[in-house]
């Protein structure tokens, strides 16, 4: 556990000038496709009754031999070790209405990859999962694999501690990418890309929550125009709140620097719409979770660490929702206050951006979405079973479609990710429309395509990924006001 960080004075109206960087080594000549394959060719060897060593398996083998290699390989017997991996649809699902034509639109992933170093260092986490399926050249295959598939316009990732290894794919597809690294002795942190073609990076920032006494974690928001109109503008922010979930009030105070942040960089580029992704390390039945939907929380009333949730999150508390927290009035030290509130002396936590979620804002199957419409789980291994994960927004966008999650059977016969799931997505959908000459000459090579109607695709993190399509809410209006007058037309006549 790390040291934990004081400051002798309040992060409340201590903002850092803003520093501005160029995005890293996009490149526009590169639009087409990678895949990553492997050999699908194997040899089966048998070990015959009083040889020397195997022996590779024929039809010419000795009576004696194909009877103990039938034996030896009786799928009644070797099924406990090999069990077949699940069957699972993540499929889209649209927004009722769905409301303008596509070129207004872009889609956002939030991603925590499970940082190399972080799977060995905790691999009392993952004792379910098998060694190969942590080693970071297999993950970085699948993780690489999944983003191309998806083709999302920006991805926001967490717990990066390999990033040139994944600039170096993102770079060959069409992204550009910029990646903030935690401070002090971590080697992970926070990384974007987007689309090279379709956005222009306006403004870069990194915070530093360490300069504010909120220990080591860090975050990033980055302010785009989209090419073709340049009058879409908005500001995507990234984050990796603290995960001890003892510290509610460090976590607190993390979500409101930020969104404090966000509000003065939207506002410096003409009020524009925000989109915050990341992993929050809260859940959906969180004080935390109500202070970031509502915009304020009185923490008087709540245990600090209860704030986030995440003590007593596991498979049976998955499906309740509970607002059962002890009341401490005198609970709460002053320099606990001003960590959590920017104010020794306030009690009342406020935040400047009235956030919606996207996912619980798309309704989705009772399958995969708890009683307030998050996921029942984005993130699974020995020690925690549920949602962490999110991507909020404000007005000036609406959710169009988001990807859904995996059901929780379906999770739970995985037995803790990451791991090989056989998962079949409708190609048309996770391609998004970009199905290229290229991508129909892949196919053949890639290992992993089942047919050409899906996909067989391997987790490669302890977390799912977030996916969500949204769309100018001035272009949904304009679209409204423009079919109101038409049909005033039409009823005049």
């Amino acid at each position: 556990m790390r040291s934990e960080a004081t400051s002798s004075s309040s992060w409340l109206g201590r903002i850092p000038p803003t520093a501005t960087s160029a995005p890293s080594g996009g490149s526009d000549k590169f639009r087409h496709f990678i895949f990553f394959s492997s050999s699908c060719c194997k040899t089966t060897n048998t070990i015959s009754c009083g040889s020397n060593g195997p022996t590779t398996h024929s039809s010419s083998s000795s009576p004696s031999t194909r009877s103990y290699s039938r034996r030896w390989y009786n799928p009644l017997r070797r099924k406990p070790f090999d069990e077949p991996s699940p069957d699972v649809l993540r499929h889209w699902i649209d927004a009722d209405p769905n409301p303008i034509s596509s070129d207004e639109r872009f889609s956002v992933v939030s991603y925590n990859i499970l940082g190399d170093k972080n799977a060995f260092k905790h691999r009392d986490l993952y004792q379910n999962v098998r060694y190969e399926y942590m080693k970071w050249n297999r993950r970085k295959r699948l993780i690489c694999q999944e983003l191309i598939g998806l083709n999302p316009d920006i991805i926001c990732m967490q717990e990066v501690d390999r990033y040139f290894d994944i600039l170096n794919v993102m770079e060959k597809v069409g992204y550009a990418g910029c990646y903030k690294r935690r401070t002090g002795y971590n080697v992970d942190g926070c990384a974007m890309f987007w689309k090279a073609d379709k956005f222009r990076l306006l403004e870069q920032t990194s915070i530093e929550f360490k300069e504010f006494g909120l220990r080591e974690n860090v975050a990033q928001l980055s302010a785009f125009e989209m090419r073709n109109t340049k009058s879409r503008r908005v500001l995507v922010g990234n984050i990796h709140v603290l995960y001890n979930p003892n510290r509610g009030e460090v976590k607190l105070g993390q979500i409101c620097f930020l969104s404090s942040r966000a509000r003065i960089v939207a506002e410096k580029w003409g009020n524009i719409p925000v989109v915050l992704a990341g992993d929050f390390n809260i859940t959906p039945q969180s004080a935390i979770y109500k202070f970031l939907s509502s915009s304020e929380l009185n923490i008087k009333s709540y245990d600090r660490r209860d704030l986030s949730g995440q003590r007593s999150c596991h498979l049976a508390q998955v499906f309740e929702f509970s607002s059962d927290f002890r009341l401490l009035p005198n609970g709460w030290t002053d320099e606990e206050v001003k960590v959590a509130t920017g104010n020794a002396q306030c009690y009342l936590a406020v935040h400047p951006l009235k956030l919606n979620s996207s996912y619980a804002s798309v309704k989705g199957s009772p399958r995969t979405r708890g009683i307030n419409g998050e996921p029942l789980a984005t993130s699974y291994h020995s020690k925690f079973f549920g949602t962490v994960d999110y991507l909020w927004y404000t007005k000036g966008l609406v959710p169009t479609r988001v990807l859904d999650t995996l059901p929780v059977d379906i999770l739970r016969r995985t037995g803790g990710l990451p791991c090989k799931v056989r998962t079949v997505e409708r190609v048309g959908f996770a391609i998004s429309c970009c199905m290229t000459q290229k991508l129909h000459e892949s196919v053949s090579a890639w290992d992993d395509i089942v047919h050409f109607q899906g996909f067989l695709k391997k987790l490669g993190s302890d977390h799912l990924a977030l996916v969500s399509e949204f769309a100018f809410a001035e272009a949904i209006n304009e679209c409204n006001d423009y079919m109101s007058t038409s049909s005033e037309k039409i009823a005049m006549h």
